[in-house]
């Protein structure tokens, strides 16, 4: 579209720009400085919130290049804005929700409009996941489910798509009518309605009200018979009406759709008869959300003559959606995890679960810094009992109230409670030496600005650091898992610290995604994943005889790979009296690093085992060369011929099953068919795939700041060795980043690039121990400006190609003097 068809759209007029600005292309919108994306055909939104005001980062977002603008006020000095095309209209979000509702009109094929308390956003997901092999979907990023949320969803909507999935949140009476407008759904899906945002509602029945506005263009609304406001509300506004009403029931054999849910020891059976379908799936979860969620689903895909059988192994794959919270390291080995963006009490058990799930060795003591919570519509004194009754459900030891509302209730909590009237109250008394040894949980609504208590709280480092997205690194793995059977299992790489992601961070996340195995390179590392509760299956791949006493004491499996490691470990078996202790056995295939690569030796091994009963062959593995390479793919399938030849020997000499596990990262991708019982993950886990189909995300993202900005004159050289030489003036930025960090020496001399300002720009002279120069000539950059170093702009493989390397290098050689900070969804 042009900029000045989107003038017309939206009723706005021009008070900048002359007729070629009018005619640029907008193929992006935004409403964030902070996440431009094609500045060059991007137009900004200005919009006034109730807490900030897009007019005053104007300057900011033309700064990094943005050059069409949508403002609602025509009175403002316009003068930074040279060059641009500037629409006026009298509310900017309203226009952008008009365009967005423009855009929706361009197309025909379904939009599914999903609303409720809780679940949206589980059920856009796990939709997505179920049917995206047969039909291309659109849908919400993340929970873009908002009044600024929703346009910019819709917004992506265009002919490549056969569904669209968005869900809409509301808070307040009045918000759905104009989502609706925007979204103009014709299936609706209602998940429930509960207490989330009632403090803006004067009624339950009011909010369900309120909801079902979205309903109103749809020709057929999904819904829970059994809940009975729902029911209700449904019947008494559609029922007569040229509308479809399709309910599901647990209870209800009346219903379009029974579902009896049985729940076994580790998933959820879902058996259900309609008129349209019946049958059966299988999902990894037993809680009542997840068994709702997926009956939802179910209820669409049957609602729409969706069902087929092969959908059964796809919900049986299905797994969780994470929240965004933050760990980081705190002051006085505390750990700290930060999550002050909402405060509603259905968060807060989300936050306390996931403090739960932390537990690190040394820190016993679990605290919770607690502001007022806002959006429950609980009377106060239920509101308070059942915070009480979280906290004790969730083991805190302390806890730190912040407000007047919890203040005003102190006589329900503990002696030890300990009651600030305000944010700033608690600033002035903090004393950082009473907060020790502790996992410690901010959770506070946006108001109570929690983030300057995390700045206090959290450990001060060079302000270099590597942002670990958790979200993205689950995502990777069940994009991973999508291609596997039911029923494989995943062994996942952690070794040299997660490939300079973290160690005990990321295999706690792990563990509770449910992987069948890590795997570390030594058993130093093992022991530190054990010494930090992890209790997954552990296999260290390169064991050493001095450590085989501690890995029998800590569960860790050894690499068995020659005659002579086999001999060492058994006699450390027998010394440890151990009996059916589980390792592996590595086969040589033609990689010609470590294994067994004779057959009379392999046979050997596996009968002393079978014979003496103290250890268990627990796995049989080998490895390939050039798994990512077409052109050698007649050597690959060699290499699965000979492994498959051997392994065959050892599993008929063992009296239980053998697991085979051949894949690494590149081979899940290109070689499904050589799957067996599990595979090995383990870069494409950190954002590195062969296939553009697989899309693996970013997982790491290196940053840091601008320490100095200075102008070189002509004939000056910058950095040691004078390799940097400057011909003309020029300024120049240093970044406290060097090679001691892991920022490679190769980048040298304007061979590596960092993002800055919307903008790449060259490293100038030698890259130093500590710090970096780059050239910034006449970009306005000054002390304080982030610095990308690796993530959405300079791509790990970009990084490894210039440096001459590989990207396993680039991401194992990231200093762990690198402050790591853990971001999840």
């Amino acid at each position: 579209m042009t900029l000045a068809e989107i003038c017309r759209i939206v009723g706005g007029s021009f008070i900048m720009g002359g007729e070629q600005s009018r005619e640029r292309e907008v193929r992006m919108i935004s409403i964030d400085s902070r996440q431009l994306v094609d500045v060059d055909t991007c137009l900004f939104f200005a919009i006034k919130g109730v807490r900030h005001d897009g007019h005053q980062y104007l300057k900011d977002v033309y700064k990094q290049g943005v050059r069409q603008f949508v403002v609602s006020s025509a009175e403002m000095d316009l003068s930074d804005l040279t060059g641009s095309g500037v629409i006026v209209v009298a509310d900017s979000l309203k226009a952008m929700q008009e365009l967005a509702a423009w855009v929706r009109k361009q197309y025909s094929y379904p939009v599914l409009g999903v609303t409720g308390s809780n679940g949206k956003t589980i059920v856009k997901e796990w939709l997505f996941e179920i049917l995206q092999q047969d039909i291309r979907i659109v849908r919400n990023p993340k929970s873009y489910n908002s009044q600024v949320g929703v346009p910019l969803s819709v917004w992506n909507m265009s002919a490549a798509f056969d569904l669209a999935v968005f869900e809409a949140g509301i808070s307040r009476p009045g918000e759905m009518e104009r989502l609706a407008a925007v979204i103009a759904p014709d299936i609706g899906l209602i998940t429930n309605i509960g207490d989330a945002h009632q403090e803006n509602f004067e009624t339950k029945e009011q909010k369900a009200d309120e909801k079902l506005r979205l309903f109103e263009t749809c020709s057929l609304i999904i819904y829970r018979k059994d809940q009975d406001l729902v029911h209700r509300r449904i019947r008494e506004k559609y029922s007569g009406k040229n509308v479809g009403l399709f309910s599901w029931s647990l209870a209800d054999k009346q219903a379009e759709l029974y579902i009896d849910a049985a729940v076994k020891a580790d998933k959820s059976v879902l058996s259900f008869w309609s008129e349209e379908a019946k049958g059966a799936v299988e999902i990894p979860f037993t809680d009542d959300a997840a068994i709702e969620n997926a009956c939802h689903c179910l209820a669409f895909i049957v609602a729409t003559h969706r069902w087929e059988n092969k959908l059964a192994e796809r919900f049986a794959r299905l797994q969780p959606v994470a929240m965004r919270l933050e760990l980081k390291q705190g002051i006085h080995n505390c750990s700290l995890v930060n999550d002050y963006y909402n405060s509603d009490i259905n968060s807060l058990e989300i936050a306390l679960q996931f403090l739960l799930r932390q537990s690190v060795a040394g820190r016993l003591t679990k605290t919770l810094i607690l502001s007022d919570i806002r959006q429950s519509g609980m009377e106060s004194e239920k509101l308070v009992l059942e915070v009480l009754r979280l906290t004790s459900r969730y083991h805190i030891d302390r806890l730190i109230c912040i407000g007047e509302e919890l203040l005003k209730h102190k006589s329900f909590f503990g002696a030890g409670t300990t009651f600030y009237q305000n944010t700033d109250e608690f600033l002035l008394h903090f004393d950082p030496s009473q907060f020790k040894n502790e996992q410690i949980l901010l959770k506070g609504a946006r108001e109570f600005r929690f983030e300057r208590i995390a700045a206090l709280l959290q450990q001060k480092y060079h302000q270099t650091q590597l942002e670990v997205n958790l979200n993205s690194l689950i995502e990777n793995l069940n994009r991973y898992k999508s291609l596997l059977k039911p029923g494989t299992k995943v062994m996942i790489m952690v070794k040299a610290f997660s490939y300079g992601s973290g160690n005990v961070e990321i295999a706690r996340a792990l563990e509770f995604q449910k992987a069948d195995y890590l795997a570390v390179a030594v058993a130093d590392e093992g022991i530190d994943l054990r010494q930090a509760g992890i209790g997954t299956p552990i296999i260290v791949m390169n064991p050493e005889e001095h450590s085989f006493e501690m890995m029998l004491e800590y569960g860790l499996e050894p690499n068995l790979y020659s005659m002579e490691v086999f001999q060492q470990f058994d006699q450390a078996a027998r010394r440890m009296a151990v009996s059916g202790y589980p390792v592996h056995l590595k086969i040589e295939s033609g990689m010609n690093r470590l294994g067994f690569s004779s057959e009379e030796e392999l046979l050997t091994v596996s009968r002393q085992i079978a014979l003496a009963g103290r250890l268990r062959i627990q796995s049989v593995f080998s490895h390939l060369a050039v798994s990512d390479d077409p052109l050698q793919d007649a050597f690959t399938r060699q290499q699965y011929a000979r492994f498959r030849a051997l392994s065959d020997l050892i599993i008929r000499s063992q009296p239980h099953p053998v697991l085979r596990h051949l894949l690494n990262s590149a081979g899940i991708e290109r070689f499904p068919e050589f799957q067996m019982e599990m595979v090995r993950l383990g870069i494409g886990l950190y954002g590195v795939s062969q296939s553009s189909a697989l899309k693996a995300e970013t997982v790491a993202r290196w940053l840091t700041v601008v320490s100095q900005v200075k102008e070189v004159q002509p004939g000056e050289t910058v950095g040691y060795g004078r390799k940097g030489k400057v011909e003309k003036a020029k300024e120049i930025a240093v970044i406290p980043v060097g090679y001691a960090d892991g920022y490679d020496r190769r980048l040298s001399n304007g061979v590596g690039k960092v993002w800055l300002n919307g903008r790449f720009f060259p490293v100038i002279g030698n890259v130093c121990m500590d710090m970096t120069m780059i050239d910034v000539t006449g970009a306005g950059v000054g002390a304080g400006d982030p610095v990308e170093l690796m993530g959405d702009h300079v791509k790990l493989d970009d990084l490894a190609q210039w440096a001459g390397t590989i990207s396993y290098e680039i991401l194992t050689g990231i200093s762990q003097r690198v402050k790591r900070v853990y971001i999840q969804e």
